[in-house]
């Protein structure tokens, strides 16, 4: 309701049948203060208790090099989640427009957009921490293959064995 955009998430997929999915939101669905890293399933959390959530999502094709820097460094998150948390403050900042970087605390689009420039892609003209879920249809390198209901995505396209060479955003 507040940003009035039809998307509030963006999370980062490593396949296209959406398997590997990783972002910044609430571990535990029922507490919205719980939350960091997060390694999103669509048969748990948000997913799995909001069913009719709608989705778009993109493909970015990248080349190997870039690939296996973005899983290097999404797993680096994973290793060390324990010591990242939500930016919780970082939402008013964008909202304020003010860039408030803060250690190891991500919203879910300042994540997808740091994984994107650390692994070398300089998509967005934004800094990460200004970067808000809308901002990634902006990025004219994104091709949409989805738009609609998350659950119906599966019915949508056959995944592609592990590992292809697209990162895939929700």
């Amino acid at each position: 309701m507040y940003t009035r955009f039809p998307y509030n998430h963006v999370s980062i997929a490593l396949d296209q049948g959406l398997q590997n999915i990783y972002s910044f939101g609430r571990k535990v669905y029922t507490n919205p203060f719980s939350g960091g890293f997060v390694k999103e399933r669509m048969d748990q959390g948000v997913f799995f208790h909001k069913k009719e959530t709608k989705c778009v999502v993109y493909k970015l094709t990248v080349n190997e090099e870039q690939f296996n820097e973005i899983i290097q460094i999404i797993y680096q998150f994973e290793r060390f989640s324990a010591n990242y948390r939500y930016n919780l403050l970082g939402i008013f900042a964008i909202a304020l427009n003010m860039k408030l970087k803060r250690d190891n605390a991500f919203t879910c689009s300042q994540f997808v957009a740091t994984v994107l420039g650390m692994s070398g892609l300089k998509l967005m003209k934004k800094s990460p921490e200004l970067m808000r879920p809308d901002d990634f249809a902006l990025i004219p390198t994104l091709e949409l293959i989805y738009e609609g209901k998350l659950h119906e995505y599966q019915n949508y396209v056959q995944p592609a064995p592990f590992p292809v060479r697209n990162v895939i955003g929700v």
